[in-house]
């Protein structure tokens, strides 16, 4: 079970899931090995670049124009802000520097800036990653050009329970994407949110979309929903047994990922700093490789490198080296 596969069908994904919880993880450990440096876990810094004021609907996101969470909605950042912010990044042991914006798509008039901010973050020796909404071929030429190394567009959830979710995007205009990207020659991040109040199938679909894609997304994102007042996830949730997925769940989740996608780097994303520090080890036990550190995500909290090196110490873990290069996903 250990080849490189995009041949997934739903009923292994399924099949997956159903093991046994020890046996799951003695599998995701054996394949993590056989790819990837056992203790050692990427530290990535998330930075809102723009932040709220998105026209998109998604139902679990604070920026969203349509969520009522008083977010005010700021212009983009100017391009030596970003550079600071991404010199302290590498100065507190990040190796991959990301940037966010609240946008359905990015306008041709701030490509000049996004790209000067690539090419400056690129030249601190941090790998390079975005997150700008849709992109056309023409613009994912131009970022990889400047040195992008990833662009995240997440797929969120499984086809089946996206438009749950969202309705202002399909899921074909995410694959659109994702295919600019690819074939722009940049590395693809994609993965999604769970507790979103979806079923175990759901998961299952999610996960068998990602994949079966034409090629395994280099980083695959795994986000533990963290339910905003004033969203409609949000409020939806709130006070329910939905409101937060089980935590032997989502270990599940993250192992499935790592079989299915042996290469991936599987990245802990939205949801941890409310995690035990057993969840966060079976994670790690289950292939996750990669984290976002520091106090805050694009607007959701975050454990904090202090609790982050503390937990590393425990378990033995050490930062993976900046200089590592980008991991190249199976044709």
């Amino acid at each position: 079970m250990t080849d490189i596969r995009t041949d997934w069908t739903r009923a292994e994904i399924a099949d997956l899931f159903d093991l046994p919880f020890l046996d799951l993880l003695y599998e995701a450990q054996g394949i993590h090995r056989r790819f990837h440096a056992p203790n050692e876990v990427q530290l990535s810094t998330l930075l809102s670049i723009k932040t709220g004021g998105c026209p998109e609907d998604c139902g679990y996101c604070s920026q969203s124009a349509y969520a009522e969470t008083g977010l005010k909605a700021d212009k983009l950042m100017d391009v030596d802000s970003v550079l600071a912010a991404a010199a302290e990044a590498k100065a507190n042991g990040s190796g991959r520097f990301c940037m966010g914006a609240a946008w359905r798509n990015p306008k041709d008039r701030d490509m000049d800036a996004l790209c000067d901010m690539v090419a400056g973050v690129k030249a601190m020796g941090l790998e390079t990653c975005m997150t700008l909404g849709m992109l056309t071929r023409d613009q994912a030429d131009r970022l990889a050009d400047a040195g992008l190394d990833y662009y995240n567009h997440n797929l969120d959830t499984s086809p089946e329970h996206y438009g749950a979710v969202i309705t202002t995007r399909t899921y074909a205009d995410r694959l659109d994407t994702l295919e600019h990207v690819r074939a722009s020659g940049m590395a693809v991040c994609c993965g999604g949110i769970v507790g979103m109040g979806e079923s175990r199938e759901d998961r299952v679909g999610f996960l068998h979309a990602l994949a079966t894609l034409p090629r395994h997304p280099e980083s695959v994102p795994v986000n533990a929903l963290v339910p905003v007042k004033g969203t409609v996830l949000g409020d939806m949730l709130a006070g329910t047994p939905l409101a937060r997925i089980d935590e032997i769940e989502f270990v599940r989740t993250v192992a499935v990922a790592r079989i299915a996608m042996p290469r991936s780097m599987v990245r802990l994303s939205a949801g941890r700093e409310s995690m035990s520090e057993s969840t966060q080890a079976l994670c790690f036990m289950a292939g996750a490789n990669s984290i976002f550190t520091g106090d805050k995500l694009l607007t959701t909290g975050n454990a904090g490198a202090g609790a982050d090196a503390a937990l590393f110490g425990k378990l033995g873990l050490v930062p993976m080296a900046a200089d590592e290069p980008v991991p190249v996903a199976a044709e």
